[in-house]
Order: structure tokens, then C-alpha cells, then sequence
């Protein structure tokens, strides 16, 4: 695979076990991106993080991507052979940004789009200096996200893959879990288990400071306990660095077992969750799971395409209230969020997002829907499963039984 004598390496080698993006799907993505540009009237975009590079590119090579309305050139700084044997498009190797100065078309460009929710202040101020003339600046971060929403037949096998490991490792959990068990164990084993069955082991998530872990072991009290993440369960974590999920605690009888787990293949994640107990839940635990559970029984028979997220968010809320459990629905307090789903991909936090917002599901798009309910005195409680939107309504993506796991 690598001659050490002039360090050149066969890549084609790995494909056994490296599977590159088809170039057919690359290319499709890259003309969908394109007609939006057109649409916008955006001469050129400067694509520039790392998971809309790759969606759009094939490949996770530092560098950048300059797409204009007909051409498209992926520019390399590191690694240039490996970006080569990795994406499709027209390559250049380069050394950095003020090399794109010598290129003649910027001096003609007005309008330029980049990512807005995601560009770092002192990058934007590297690009202005590129630009001789006065030109305009947009957002083209809404065009790729809405792209990357609707899946690809080829991504929608890649997540189906992330779930039914997720399922089969779920699966798992009433196998391991004990009395005296630390969280943190459960979840060295379950990291361990979806490795071994295929998980690549990385989660994504879009946004400055945003960070999830591939899986959050929260039991009793634990799923009560606040802090900074945006999602309706926060807990202890390990330390103030880590600060939510897996916590050192032990787990105990009749408390609450929160197992929150997502899985990558290929890039592509899937995000699932169940709850378990040894023994009996509080009565006040078992309701808000009937009602979490209700809530899944009206997604899947509400959802479809051209449903608006607000309308299925609100239904939601209103079970919730019929049972008077608003309080403590997808968190309490001020560590409530108001979601209540996400679109899963590339990336954990895609569109859409089931919230108060006006968004229409879209055959394609794939989401994590959690209901989730949080008592400071008693846990967490809730599930999560993960969907795909079909013209007939919305189908699950895994296997697994939404039930409360008793041992």
C-alpha cells in the first residue's frame, strides 16, 4: 500500500475498507448547489467548513471550495493526494488564501457567499482583503443546510446502517446494566460494542461551542442536573471540562436509566434513544412515558410531506398540557429547549427542526423526534427514534421497541 522508499501511496489500495463518496452523488450535490446560487444571483461561494466541504466535495482535505454558477474548483492545502483519490471535482494545489488573489475572475465578482453561521471573524477578514473591488457579501449557510436536509437514496442507506447499530447496541443494555454499575462503565461498553459492529465513531454537531458525545449514560437524580448543552437532558458529566451526560454516579435500583446513543458511518449519524429501570419507575416517571410515547404515536400519524414542523410541534405541546406535564417537558425551568425534534445527517443538529418555526417536512428528510420529560427530584425520563419522511407519511428508521426496558 505505501512504497517506503518514495513514501508514494496505492490508494486505490483501501478501498476494501474506505469507501469514498459515489462520484455521481458528489456531483448531483454540487449542481443542486449551484441552481441555488443562480436562484440568489451569487456569482461566487466560498465553501470553508469542514462538513459542507465535505458534502459538497467528497473529501475532508483542508482547503477550500470555490463554486461559482457554472464551474467548481476544490482548492488543497493539505492533503493534496489524498483529496485526489478522495473527491471527483477539479483540484488545485495551494498554500493558502492569498494565493486566490491571482485569479482574475475575483476582480470581476459583486456578490460573494459564505457561511455565515459557521465563519470565524478573523477568516472573513482574510477573505475581504482577496477582493479588490467593493463586492456583497451573503449567507449561503440556509441554501446548503436545506440541500444536505433532503437525503440522497445513497445517504439514506448510510443512516439507515448508523441506526440499526444503534438499535442492535440498545439491544444490548438490560445485559449489562446492574446495581452498582458507575454510568461511566455502561457507557465504556456500549462505545466498545458499537465499535466492534461498525461504528466510526464520530458525532457532529453545527455551531460555535457546540459539542455532543457519542453516548450519554444518565440515571436518578443525574438527569435532573443542569447545565449548558442544548438539549432537554443535560446531567453531570465528568468534570467541569466535561461538563453534561455520563457522570461517575452509580447506578441504582428504581431509578431512571437514560441511554442516549448515535452512531457514524460514513459521516452519516443516527441518534436514538430508551430508558430503562431495575425494578419499578415513581408513578409520576411512568406517566410522563406514556405521554412521551404518545407524542410518537401522534408524529407518525401526523407527519408527511408538506406538514409544517409548527403544526406538529404545537400537537405535541398540547398533549403534553392535556396531561399537565408542561413543566417538565424536554427539560425544567430555563434548561427547557423548544425543540422537541432534530434532522439528523452530517451533522446531529440538521434540518429540520420540530419547533416553533416555519419549516415544511419534505420527502427525504430525515429526523430524531424526543420527547423527553425532566423531574430535578426524581430524573429523566423519554425515548427518541429516528425517522425518515416518505410521500405517505413518516416511516422509522430502526428496529428497536420504543418500550420502557424493566429488569
Amino acid at each position: 500500500m505505501v512504497n517506503f522508499y518514495t513514501m508514494e501511496i496505492n490508494w486505490e489500495a483501501f478501498l476494501e475498507y474506505f469507501p469514498r463518496v459515489p462520484e455521481d452523488e458528489v456531483k448531483k450535490r454540487l449542481l443542486a448547489f449551484q441552481e441555488r446560487l443562480k436562484e440568489k444571483d451569487v456569482d461566487l461561494a466560498l465553501v470553508l467548513q469542514n462538513v459542507d466541504l465535505f458534502y459538497l466535495t467528497g473529501s475532508l482535505q483542508r482547503g477550500f471550495l470555490l463554486v461559482s454558477k457554472e464551474e467548481a474548483t476544490f482548492y488543497v492545502q493539505r492533503d493534496y493526494e489524498r483529496a485526489h483519490f478522495e473527491s471527483p471535482l477539479p483540484l488545485k494545489k495551494v498554500e493558502g488564501f492569498n494565493e486566490l488573489k491571482k485569479i482574475p475572475f475575483l476582480e470581476k465578482v459583486k456578490k460573494v457567499g459564505l457561511e455565515f453561521d459557521v465563519l470565524p471573524l478573523g477568516m472573513f477578514l482574510r477573505i475581504k482583503e482577496l477582493f479588490k473591488n467593493e463586492v456583497e457579501f451573503v449567507d449561503i449557510s440556509p441554501d446548503i443546510l436545506y440541500l444536505r436536509s433532503v437525503k440522497s437514496p445513497y445517504e439514506l442507506e448510510q443512516i439507515k446502517e448508523a441506526v440499526r447499530i444503534t438499535s442492535e447496541v440498545l439491544s444490548l443494555v438490560p445485559e449489562f446494566l446492574r446495581p452498582g454499575l458507575t454510568e461511566v462503565e455502561l457507557d465504556a461498553r456500549l462505545q466498545y460494542e458499537g465499535r466492534r459492529l461498525g461504528n466510526h465513531g464520530w458525532l457532529r454537531m453545527r455551531g460555535f461551542n457546540q459539542e455532543m458525545c457519542p453516548v450519554a449514560v444518565v440515571s436518578g437524580v443525574n438527569g435532573g442536573i443542569p447545565s449548558y448543552v442544548d438539549g432537554p437532558i443535560k446531567a453531570l458529566g465528568t468534570c467541569p471540562a466535561i461538563g453534561f451526560g455520563t457522570s461517575f454516579k452509580v447506578i441504582q435500583k428504581d431509578e431512571p436509566i437514560i441511554v442516549d446513543y448515535g452512531v457514524c458511518i460514513n459521516g452519516y449519524v443516527s441518534d436514538e434513544t430508551r430508558s430503562y429501570v431495575i425494578g419499578k419507575l415513581h408513578p409520576k416517571l411512568e406517566k410522563a412515558y406514556e405521554v412521551s410515547l404518545k407524542v410518537i404515536e401522534m408524529m407518525e400519524k401526523e407527519a408527511k410531506p408538506g406538514v409544517s414542523v409548527k403544526k406538529l410541534y404545537q400537537m405535541a405541546l398540547d398533549i403534553v398540557k392535556t396531561h399537565n406535564l408542561e413543566e417538565n417537558f424536554m427539560g425544567f425551568g430555563e434548561n427547557r429547549v423548544k425543540f422537541i425534534g432534530h434532522g439528523i445527517g452530517l451533522e446531529i443538529n440538521e434540518w429540520p427542526i420540530i419547533a416553533n418555526r416555519e419549516e415544511f417536512l419534505q420527502e427525504g428528510m430525515t429526523f430524531a423526534l424526543e420527547p423527553k420529560f425532566v423531574f430535578p427530584d426524581l430524573g429523566a425520563i423519554g425515548v427518541e427514534l429516528d425517522y425518515v419522511v416518505q410521500k405517505g407519511g413518516v416511516s422509522r428508521l430502526g428496529s428497536l421497541s420504543p418500550r420502557l426496558f424493566s429488569l
